[in-house]
C-alpha cells in the first residue's frame, strides 16, 4: 500500500509509531492492538499522559524478573554454601526409606485388590501392550 492513498491521519500516526518505538513492542507483546492505539492517538491526542506510561511498565517487570532471577540463585548459592553434606545425606537416605515404605503399602494394597478381583473374570491380554514380536 502506497502512502498517498493513505488517510492524512494515518500518516500521522505512522509518524507518531515512529517516534514512539515503545507502541511498536506492545502490539508485538500482545498488550494492544494497531486499532486500539491508533483510537487512542486520535482521541487523546499526542500530549496526552497515557503514551508516557506505555511500555514502561513492561520495562519495570523485566527489570524486575532479572533482580528476582539474580536473587533466587543468589539464594541458592547461598544454601548450598551452608549445606552440612553429612546432614543432606541423613536427609536423603530418610527420605529413601519414606519412599520405600510408601512403595511396600502400595505393593500390598495392589496384592489385597488382585485376591478380590479373582473372583471376577478379567480381560486377559498381553501384560506389555507395546510387545512386538520378532521374526
Amino acid at each position: 500500500m502506497t502512502e498517498k492513498k493513505l488517510h492524512p491521519s494515518v500518516l500521522q500516526f505512522k509518524e507518531f509509531v515512529k517516534n514512539n518505538p515503545r507502541l511498536i513492542q506492545e502490539v508485538r507483546k500482545g498488550k494492544a492492538t494497531w486499532q486500539e492505539l491508533y483510537e487512542d492517538w486520535y482521541l487523546l491526542g499526542e500530549d496526552d499522559k497515557r503514551w508516557e506510561t506505555v511500555g514502561m511498565a513492561s520495562e519495570h517487570t523485566e527489570k524486575t524478573n532479572t533482580e528476582q532471577k539474580g536473587d533466587f540463585i543468589a539464594n541458592i548459592m547461598g544454601m548450598v554454601k551452608k549445606m552440612d553434606a553429612n546432614q543432606m545425606q541423613s536427609h536423603l537416605n530418610n527420605l529413601s526409606q519414606a519412599v520405600g515404605a510408601l512403595q511396600g503399602v502400595l505393593a500390598q494394597f495392589q496384592q489385597n485388590n488382585n485376591t478380590h478381583n479373582r473372583g471376577t473374570p478379567q480381560q486377559k491380554g498381553p501384560t506389555n501392550p507395546f510387545s512386538f514380536r520378532q521374526d
